[in-house]
């Protein structure tokens, strides 16, 4: 038991950094790029961080089933590590762009394997409370990495919002030491080819959100790879991405509600503290508390969830969240110049059970409905379409913000949107099958008394 909490506590301490690594820039970019110059690579500088973190979460996911979850998910600690190192020493804006991609690229391996190894550890009854902890360091750090980044501009230096991840990272690596691979990987060949052209297509899809001219062009040569990956796919006996996986009964269902729920309502939270700003005349810190709503809703649902899909099943939970989902949406459409900060903060609540529900549910129905050699992928494509969904809705919701004659018409116009796509959401969710709990092999079934960090399998 002790030395599962120490893995726990170093998957914590790994998923707290990087997601932290995604906001921290929020506050110290304008005065790091007025530094290093060129502002028009301003974006690129989140972009690079987002795009390779999402693309490789996949492909760290199928590396984890093959050579096991430890050494993988500390290999991308340690290239987290150094990409935050070289980051602190960046010269140029383009050079900073190079090293938050080498960050991001550490950052793919650590959400979705975070995750692996706590559906490893722990019983479904149990998994919720391990998803309420990991959304408490994504709400911890909305909030603080913000002013994170203005502290270390304003008392110390912008380079110390990378070289403070250094030592976190080796503790991190240090308490994962303790974890022993539950499962014995599953050695097969690398798709080499099929990956390739999976992550490269994605990326360059992805890019649609950074680049300003030619969105068509990115758009055209992005599908043109997706689709030669599906058909080099179709012919390789171990594919990257095995469709029968995506034949799993649910599988594909679920992942794609996740992705239409996220691309939804995900990015009202990166839009509420803006207005707030704006439009209700509060500062920043006060704006930035507008997100510990979402935090806290995300907790209240996902704590007994694991139990609810035990008594339930997965389909009665997701539609409830795809309710609820619907009914944040109807929330924040009628705000105003007058609405105050309790008001949205009770939406984020809203908004935040939501989420709490899908996510959580929708991440122990891909560990339990796959057999244990494949649950790193399957996770990684649960994390893949939340990150994916998230990054689209977020743009769209920026461009109705970015052509509306004000701030409150453009909050007006992406609540209408997410409102509609709400409403897919649901519709997607009513295609979900009747699915309850999976026996054995796919259900972790060691013993609470036992230390689950010493299970079989190579290290």
């Amino acid at each position: 038991m002790k030395s599962r909490t120490w893995v726990l506590a170093g998957s914590v301490i790994a998923m707290l950094i990087a997601s932290l690594d995604s906001t921290v820039m929020n506050t110290a970019m304008p005065y790091i790029a007025r530094v290093l110059g060129d502002f028009t690579l301003y974006a690129w500088v989140f972009g690079a961080y987002m795009i390779v973190s999402t693309v490789t979460a996949p492909l760290y996911g199928k590396l984890a089933d093959i050579f096991g979850r430890k050494r993988v998910f500390i290999a991308s600690i340690l290239i987290f590590l150094v990409g935050s190192a070289l980051c602190g020493t960046a010269h140029s804006m383009l050079a900073l762009i190079l090293f938050r991609a080498l960050q991001g690229l550490g950052a793919g391996g650590i959400m979705p394997l975070a995750q692996t190894i706590a559906g490893d550890l722990f019983r479904v009854e149990d998994r919720g409370k391990i998803q309420a902890l990991f959304t408490g360091m994504w709400g911890l750090s909305s909030v603080l990495g913000p002013l994170v980044g203005a502290t270390f501009v304003t008392w110390a230096s912008w380079r110390w919002i990378f070289y403070v991840n250094v030592p976190l990272c080796i503790l991190a690596v240090l308490l994962l030491l303790q974890y022993r691979d539950m499962y014995p990987p599953r050695q097969v060949a690398v798709d080499a080819i099929g990956a390739a052209l999976f992550t490269v297509g994605v990326g360059v899809l992805l890019a649609d959100t950074v680049v300003t001219s030619r969105l068509w062009m990115y758009a055209v040569v992005g599908i043109s790879l997706l689709a030669a990956f599906v058909l080099y796919e179709r012919r390789q006996t171990q594919p990257f991405i095995p469709f029968s996986l995506l034949r799993t009964r649910g599988m594909t269902s679920i992942i794609l509600n996740t992705f239409v729920a996220c691309a939804a309502l995900f990015g009202a939270s990166s839009y509420v503290p803006l207005f707030l700003q704006e439009v209700a005349g509060q500062s920043l810190f006060v704006s930035g508390l507008v997100l510990i709503g979402s935090s806290a809703g995300w907790m209240i649902s996902a704590v007994p969830a694991g139990k609810w899909v035990v008594r339930s099943g997965f389909r009665v939970p997701l539609l409830v969240g795809n309710a609820v989902l619907f009914l944040a949406a109807l929330v924040y459409l009628p705000i105003s110049a007058h609405t105050g900060f309790w008001y949205l903060f009770g939406a984020m609540v809203v908004q935040g059970y939501a989420f709490g529900l899908l996510l959580t549910v929708a991440l122990i129905a891909c560990q339990q409905l796959v057999q244990p050699d494949q649950r790193g992928l399957s996770t990684s494509l649960q994390m893949f379409a939340r990150n994916l969904g998230s990054a689209i809705g977020v743009t769209v919701m920026g461009a109705f913000l970015t052509h509306a004659p004000s701030v409150l018409m453009g909050m007006h116009r992406l609540f209408l949107y997410a409102l509609a796509a709400s409403v897919l959401a649901v519709v997607t969710a009513l295609c979900i099958p009747r699915l309850g709990m999976p026996s054995s092999p796919q259900s972790p079934s060691v013993p609470r008394s036992q230390p689950q960090a010493s299970g079989a399998g190579s290290s």
